[in-house]
Formats: structure tokens, sequence, C-alpha cells
């Protein structure tokens, strides 16, 4: 009975081939799919960063659910980054953000 369930996409890129099984074995390994979620809370929040890959960490079933959070998120993400570079590049000089 897990509160939240928080994903990360899997970065090929920086995968030692060999030791890394192919995406239908880790989707079937350790994939959130809905057999998976059926040992969750009814109100358990799936979230995820962004960019998923889609039938490999998460089903789209689960992705684009009732209990996912990920679109809201990314989105929010977005804005955070947004404000970090504003704040960064010398915006809100003297502390005001306004």
């Amino acid at each position: 009975n897990k509160d939240v369930i928080i994903l990360l996409r899997i970065q090929l890129e920086r995968q030692n081939k060999t030791l890394f099984p192919s995406l239908r074995e880790y989707a079937s390994f350790f994939g959130l799919n809905r057999d998976v979620m059926g040992g969750a809370r009814k109100d358990v929040i799936i979230m995820h960063p962004g960019p998923m890959n889609r039938g490999v960490e998460i089903t789209s079933d689960v992705a684009d659910g009732p209990c996912s959070v990920i679109l809201d998120q990314v989105e929010n993400g977005v804005a955070i980054r947004m404000a970090l570079l504003y704040l960064l590049i010398g915006g809100a000089k003297g502390g005001n953000v306004n």
C-alpha cells in the first residue's frame, strides 16, 4: 500500500549493453502496469518527470489514468526551471521578484 509511486526514464544512452536487459524484459520485470497497480492504494499518486518511455517504465493506461499527476509534474517542472533561469541571469535584482 504505497502513497506515491515515482518513476524515472530509462537512459539507454548511459546503460552498458551487456548488463541491461531488453526493453521487453525490463518492462516485464520493472514496468508499472495495471497488474502492479492492483497492490497499490486506490488513491495512490503516480509521478514521472518525463519524458516517458510508454510501454517500458509505465503503460499508457496507468500514465493517463486518474492516479497520474505526470502532466502536472512536467508542467510545473518547466515553470520552476524558467524561474531559476530568470534568477540566474540577473532577474529580481534586490530580491524583488515582482
